[in-house]
Parts: structure tokens; sequence; C-alpha cells
């Protein structure tokens, strides 16, 4: 099979890959130091990640624990496993598995990291229930969300984009990633799970896209397909039009985007 022919076999490992090189840099990356901090990791520990993506923060994490330590990393989707494997280290145990039922023993972890995933999880308290469950007694957990779309104008600008140019549904998946970005509803959704003893931080961070044509395909090849969604070159056209003009506060002369992003980190220790 030559490289096309492979491309063609796979085609959300392409998404994935986009995914990787748009949507990393652009607004995950810079939280992996803070989410290792905020968990405490160390050398020779056992770490899991949670919805590890292209595993951006299992490659941090892996650094920080060392030949001594253990990392496993856990995604549902097969292509943001694939593209994390292929950009290693061969270290990392990568996993295939839905956060609702992690297929781990109990007390097998000394910290639980996961990054931007329990807002998208179909039963995030069951997810935490069972994070809970494979960390080892006075293990860690750390589990980061984004703010909420009113604390982002720049997205909340895109999501009324996407809605009035392609579609109210649209404008609703835009909107998913955000769905636990209220610090109570955050300790709601620890303590519904049973976890008392919940720390919620905000931090500050900052967006940066090349332009404004980058930041669309980011969501229009970088995950939309995941979530069935595919908008033809007319209507990626359009949005990107539109998005132009609703960004212009967030555009510089160079053409270059960028805004405040603030997320909330919650810690909590296993008792």
């Amino acid at each position: 099979m030559d490289k096309e022919e492979s491309e063609a076999a796979d085609p959300f490992e392409r998404v994935a890959e986009t995914y990787e090189q748009l949507l990393v840099p652009a607004l995950f990356g810079q939280w992996t130091e803070s989410m290792a901090d905020a968990a405490g990791v160390r050398k020779g520990q056992r770490v899991l990640e949670v919805a590890c993506g292209t595993g951006v923060l299992a490659r941090t994490v892996a650094g920080r624990v060392g030949s001594q330590g253990a990392v496993s990393a856990l995604d549902i989707n097969p292509s943001m496993r694939a593209v994390a494997r292929q950009r290693g280290p061969h270290t990392i145990d990568w996993r295939e598995g839905a956060a609702e039922e992690l297929p781990y023993g109990e007390g097998e972890f000394d910290v639980v990291v996961s990054q931007f995933g329990l807002m998208l999880f179909p039963d995030p308290g069951t997810a935490l229930r069972e994070m809970m469950r494979v960390l080892a007694p006075g293990g860690r957990l750390a589990v980061a969300v984004f703010d909420s779309l009113d604390n982002l104008p720049a997205y909340s600008a895109m999501v009324d984009v996407y809605s009035r140019v392609a579609g109210e549904t649209i404008g609703q998946v835009l909107r998913s990633p955000f769905a636990l970005g209220d610090a109570d509803v955050l300790v709601s959704c620890f303590t519904d799970a049973g976890i008392h003893n919940v720390v919620i931080e905000g931090r500050e961070g900052l967006a940066h896209f090349p332009d404004v044509a980058t930041m669309v395909l980011s969501d229009v090849r970088g995950w939309f397909p995941f979530a069935q969604i595919r908008l033809d070159d007319q209507a990626v056209a359009a949005v990107t039009r539109e998005a132009e003009r609703a960004l212009e506060a967030f555009t510089g002369p160079d053409g270059v985007v960028e805004f405040p992003l603030s997320v909330y980190i919650a810690t909590a220790v296993k008792v």
C-alpha cells in the first residue's frame, strides 16, 4: 500500500494530525506544564492521562516521571491514538477505552490527569468516579476545562458565526467544549461524583492562530469530522469571511489572531 492509499484508508488520522498541527500549538500545548504542576507529577510515579488526544500532555508527563516511572494514556479515538503513538515516546502505554469504564485496576496510579476532555464525556460524573477508583490512596487527580463562553468573547463570536452561516446545530457543537466553564457547576460535578475535597483554580493563557483562516480550519478540519460534521469549501469560505469581521478586535495588523484563554484546573486527593 503506497502513501496515498494509506492516507485514504484512514481519513480520520488526517483529522487527528490536523488537530495536532493546528489546535495543539494554538490552544492545548501551553497547559501541559501547569497541569503537571497541579497534579504534582514527579520522578518515579505511575501516571494515567484520560482522553489523551494526540498525547501532548502525556509527553510532558513522561519527561517528568523519567525511566523509573510509568505513563499510560487512554483515548477512545483510534486516530488520535495513532498520531500520539507516532510522536512517542515509545515508553508510553497507549490504550483504547472510554473514560466511564477505565481498563485499569483499583489504585493502579499515583496521579490521574485529564486535559479538556471532561466536558465532552457522555457521563462526566461516572468518568470522575472511575478516575478516583484507579488512584492509589493519597493519589492526586487534576482536570482542566475551558472557561465559559461569557468569558471567551472570541469563541462566543465564532459560535455566532457558525450558527448564522452553517446552521445552529454546528454552533451548538462549538459550544460543547465550554459546557463546564463555571466554577460552581464544576464543583457540583465533582461533589455529585462523591469527590468533596476538590479545589478549583482559574488560570489565564493566550490563544494564538497565525490567521483567521487557520482558526476556522482548526475546527473544520481538526475536530468537526469526529462529530460527523463536514463543511464544503463554499461553506468554509463563507464562515471565514464572516469570522474575519467577527474577530477583527482580536486580529493584529499582520493578520495574527490572539485572545485571552481562561481555563479552570480542578484538583483533588484520594483519601
